[in-house]
């Protein structure tokens, strides 16, 4: 009996190392076009990284670490990863406080709550360069737009926020854009919340301050934690809004990585110094998505 167990353990083993082998064997193609599909880019851009290849100049030629140098080298660099830090950071500060207050409110029997949760999460569904121009013409613009006008009736200056306060303006318009998001996700999980809970803290005499932090914040910690590294990996590739509204200035005012790395390739023709700080990019991009991923597993598995 003891013997026959052990055959059908061995013969179970055969066939599941064979059923195992035909299944790597299967997926091997899709397995192999995604490796060519994310290395090949990866590589070139490398390669690149380390030649003198201008768009007007084409015969360059092998310099080393040459473009990496005149890049660490440069104030264009550091400055653009100090905007990108500075957006990132003012743009999650600003989608985790409006999304956590506004799924509070929206979880709230409203009436129309319905149709004030579609209206509130459409601009999420907003394409970046549509609502870049809409900030840019519409609402930001210091002769037309609508701040300036309630600044005319105020009797104060209206401010010029692409001139003044450049980064600024953009993190308003890509917060606008993330802050439903961060809503959709919260509220999500505010659903999930236990009510008898929230009725027992009540009858005990907890009041809505207390019941938001000792209740529903430790229960949205780990929605936010996902919101956060989510949100923190789109925006590190902010573009189009620096592309409609500033172009990257005042000066380099706005520039962040991505718009820097356009700016060396296509208006500068530098290809080499280009995929440099591309490179530069995807390792910095690499470091803080580790510490994101760490940070998220740390908070499920608690």
């Amino acid at each position: 009996m003891a013997f026959g167990s052990e055959a059908q353990v061995g013969h179970g083993g055969k066939t599941g190392g064979h059923g195992a082998a035909q299944a790597r064997l299967m997926l091997s193609p899709t397995v192999i076009v995604l490796l060519i599909w994310m290395i090949v880019p990866l590589v070139l851009t490398l390669w690149f990284s380390f030649q003198r290849y201008n768009l007007l100049r084409p015969a360059g030629g092998f310099v080393g670490f040459d473009n990496y140098a005149y890049l660490l080298e440069g104030h264009d660099l550091w400055r653009s990863i100090w905007n990108t830090v500075l957006l990132v950071g003012g743009v999650l500060i600003a989608t985790i406080t409006f999304g956590t207050l506004s799924a509070v409110l929206l979880n709230q029997p409203l009436i129309g709550r319905g149709i004030l949760r579609l209206l509130y999460i459409a601009p999420f569904f907003v394409m970046p360069t549509v609502g870049a121009l809409i900030w840019k013409n519409l609402l930001l613009n210091p002769v037309t737009g609508l701040f300036a006008w309630f600044a005319h009736l105020l009797r104060v200056t209206p401010i010029d926020w692409f001139s003044n306060v450049p980064l600024l303006a953009i993190g308003i318009i890509v917060a606008w854009q993330w802050i439903p998001f961060a809503t959709l996700i919260l509220l999500t999980a505010l659903q999930s919340l236990d009510q008898d809970q929230m009725e027992a803290a009540h009858m005990d005499g907890a009041g809505p301050i207390a019941r938001f932090r000792y209740i529903m914040l430790p229960h949205l910690a780990r929605p936010i934690s996902i919101v956060v590294m989510i949100e923190t990996i789109f925006l590190l590739s902010v573009f189009a809004e620096i592309l409609v509204t500033t172009s990257g200035g005042p000066g380099i005012a706005t520039t962040n990585l991505p718009f820097l790395v356009y700016k060396t390739a296509l208006l500068r023709y530098d290809i080499g110094g280009a995929s440099a700080g591309g490179i530069i990019a995807v390792v910095l991009a690499n470091i803080v998505a580790f510490f994101l991923v760490r940070s998220v597993a740390t908070s499920m598995e608690r």
